[in-house]
């Protein structure tokens, strides 16, 4: 059986990885979010939203993973997804000669 300590080592080491994995998400949805800018599509694309909610829930069911809370976290990372592509459709406004 493994310590307490080697337990936690490998949480912390998850947690790097799930932070890392966020950090790469979050590059290049600002990217789609800065095209949707330039073309000018809302930053909320409710169809987009309900098929991830359900490969995310199909997802965890097959890793054993609670599928309620799996979209509850795909929520919390959605809702700043569209927070980021507000803000950065507001600064791509600001931006341009005409306004």
């Amino acid at each position: 059986m493994e310590s307490l300590e080697g337990y936690r080592k490998s949480i912390d080491n998850i947690d790097n990885a799930i932070v890392a994995m966020f950090a790469e998400r979050f590059k290049i949805t600002n990217k789609i979010g800065q095209n949707k800018a330039e073309q000018g599509l809302p930053a909320k694309d409710e169809t987009r939203e309900a098929s991830q909610f359900e490969r995310v829930a199909g997802l965890a069911e097959s890793y054993g993973l609670d599928p309620k809370f799996a979209k509850d976290l795909l929520k919390t990372v959605i809702d700043q997804v569209v927070q980021n592509h507000i803000e950065i459709s507001r600064l791509q406004s600001a931006k341009r000669p005409d306004k």
